[in-house]
């Protein structure tokens, strides 16, 4: 086991200074949190799209604060020294700056989390505001954002044109000014990643399928092991299909079981013979 020194916001500023680009993943559950970590992952998000991938929903809607808190507390017994981020639910901050807050706090003690992320530009600058106020470092989502996925019109690029991108542009600034120290841009065009990349003043700039220019990468586990099968976003490379793998797995052990191949004599447990003996003739 590699000895991991814990990663503050501190040391993500650092790697931003040094040019050093950050690496972050989804993650949902204790093993992969433990591999995760081991591979030298900067930082996890316990992302609410855990309803699409674990909990076999149509979109994040449904997904609610206790799920999100039950698979936080999972990853962070599993990656205890990641930058670990929980991700604000449909509906545990939109309603007030209070609900906001109350939420992120549950996040932080409850699951140990280092900070939370929301979905929303200028219009939830308060929220951000309040919940960084109360103590709690908070990163914005810009871009496609799922819980709003209907408002935008399907899982689409945002800010091909030039108004919507001068829109994510002053979003994007309105959540620094507010406090947030990271903003995720998902399905952004890449030059308009560049150009807030580049204004960004003390703010961290990661990018999801938004270009090579941010501070670094956000990627959805299950996609880039082929483990969500519905569909492969452009976005996500594969680079291991572990999907592939594991179905193979299954389907030669549905057949070993069906032609009596499994188990072997090594995959069961046996009694001694003086043993057994003396069991018959207890039974007798």
């Amino acid at each position: 086991m590699t000895e991991h020194k814990k990663i503050t916001i501190r040391t993500l500023f650092n790697k931003v200074a040094e040019g050093e680009p950050i690496s972050w993943l989804t993650c949902y559950d204790y093993p992969t949190a433990y591999f995760q970590e081991e591979a030298g992952i900067d930082m996890i998000l316990v992302g609410d799209s855990l309803g699409m991938t674990m909990l076999g929903y149509d979109s994040t809607l449904p997904v609610t604060m206790n799920d999100m808190i039950r698979h936080t507390q999972a990853v962070r017994r599993g990656a205890p020294t990641v930058f670990l981020v929980g991700d604000m639910p449909y509906m545990s901050y939109q309603p007030s700056t209070e609900t906001a807050i109350l939420n992120a706090g549950r996040f932080m003690a409850e699951a140990y989390c280092d900070a939370i992320k929301l979905e929303g530009g200028a219009e939830m600058a308060d929220r951000i505001e309040g919940i960084v106020k109360a103590g709690i470092p908070a990163i914005g989502h810009l871009g496609l954002t799922p819980q709003s996925v209907s408002a935008l019109g399907g899982y689409r690029v945002q800010g091909r044109g030039a108004q919507q991108a001068k829109k994510i542009i002053e979003d994007a600034k309105a959540l620094e000014e507010a406090g947030a120290f990271a903003i995720l841009l998902e399905m952004v065009p890449d030059r308009v990643t560049k150009i807030i990349t580049e204004r960004a003043n003390h703010c961290i700039i990661m990018s999801l399928g938004s270009g090579p220019d941010a501070h670094g990468q956000l990627l959805i586990y299950h996609d880039m092991f082929g483990l969500y099968p519905k569909f492969k976003p452009r976005m996500a490379k594969v680079f291991g299909n572990a999907g592939e793998v594991i179905l193979n797995g299954l389907q030669q052990y549905n057949k070993e079981v069906k032609n009596k191949a499994f188990p072997q004599p090594e995959n069961w447990f046996t009694i001694k013979d003086e043993e057994y003996n003396e069991l018959e003739k207890l039974l007798k």
